[in-house]
């Protein structure tokens, strides 16, 4: 999963980290009162104030080795293929489109975190992943394109595929982007069988595949600052507030309510670790109420914890959908596959 990541907050209470790890010793302590390491393997863009890392370190005397690999599909593979000689202690970042894969490769051992997640977010079945934050993947719209074309805005899937809106589209490739893949599984839980008709339609009415969210964004999209000149695009409802204004002016740009469907964040110990209780704290960490705050304003996504305040763009201009669209895991993981490579062929030829 790519984001912008312009970050806006850094000015955070540190010392209130202390209460999360009370009771609890300093497992990461070597007899010699050195740090010990843990590896954390995220996606790339996984991004917080190393204020929080510090204050985490101090408090418990563990040290976060943060290892990046790629994008939540790759993050997903790497640890698959790893997993007799695991890279890390504890992963962040493999979301719902992709977490069949590690809950069958049995890469993570359970673990149940110290604060409460409500169960919507949750993976059915297992108790080996823990959810840190969601977000929803929705088509967004330069709004001062329709107004000053006189163009009347989209609102549904299904009003993509009018004449007004021909060339306008563009999409990520559901085979090399995670939010590419979220639009494909929409249309699919949205027109059932008849997903193909859907996208031989928009591919007639000329939408644009990019390769990867970045491309797609702020390279086709007409609603940032680049160059791009179609006014709509696969992004997140959260997308929107990095648009506006430092002074408060509102962003050209909105998201679709229909149009979302929700993605959810995990993070798990990986059964290969020689430091389960270590890496139990990290996942405590990142459900931690100084954590849960920074997510949206630097990896702009939802927190899952209940009562975490949200920024105040946040509240104006990325209201989470009232009914995003859902797809079951194992759905996903029975389908993916096939999913994308009907697509390749209908959409790439």
């Amino acid at each position: 999963m790519v984001r912008p990541q312009r970050i806006v907050r850094t000015g955070v209470a540190l010392a209130v980290l202390a209460p999360m790890v009370a009771g609890c010793s300093l497992l990461g302590t070597d007899a010699d009162g050195e740090a010990d390491t843990v590896v954390l393997l995220t996606h790339d863009s996984f991004s917080l104030p190393q204020e929080l890392f510090d204050a985490f370190e101090e408090s418990t005397g563990i040290r976060i080795d943060h290892r990046a690999q790629g994008d939540a599909g790759s993050l997903t593979t790497s640890v698959v293929l790893t997993k007799d000689d695991p890279l890390g202690d504890v992963v962040f970042g493999i979301d719902n489109t992709f977490a069949s894969r590690a809950i069958d490769a049995s890469v993570f051992t359970d673990f149940e975190a110290a604060v409460a997640v409500p169960e919507e977010f949750r993976y059915p079945g297992s108790a080996a992943l823990t959810p840190i934050d969601y977000g929803d993947v929705c088509i967004n719209i330069d709004t001062r394109f329709f107004a000053e074309n006189d163009i009347a805005e989209p609102e549904t899937l299904d009003d993509l595929l009018s004449e007004n809106h021909r060339d306008l589209t563009v999409v990520q490739n559901p085979a090399t982007s995670s939010p590419g893949l979220a639009f494909l599984l929409a249309t699919v839980e949205t027109f059932g069988d008849g997903w193909q008709d859907y996208w031989t339609a928009l591919r007639d009415n000329g939408v644009r595949v990019a390769d990867g969210w970045t491309q797609a964004y702020y390279g086709d999209f007409s609603g940032t600052d680049g160059d791009g000149n179609r006014p709509i695009v696969v992004s997140y409802a959260s997308s929107p507030p990095a648009e506006a204004g430092e002074d408060g002016t509102p962003p050209p740009t909105r998201a679709l309510d229909a149009t979302c469907f929700r993605q959810i964040e995990y993070a798990g110990v990986l059964a290969g670790t020689e430091k389960p209780a270590e890496a139990g704290q990290v996942i405590d960490f990142l459900l931690s109420p100084e954590v849960q705050e920074a997510f949206p304003d630097n990896m702009y996504v939802f927190p899952v914890v209940e009562g975490t305040p949200l920024p105040d763009a946040y509240e104006k201009y990325a209201p989470a959908p009232a009914n995003p669209i859902t797809m079951s895991p194992e759905r996903i993981g029975d389908n993916r596959d096939q999913w994308i490579s009907e697509w390749r062929s209908l959409v790439l030829g």
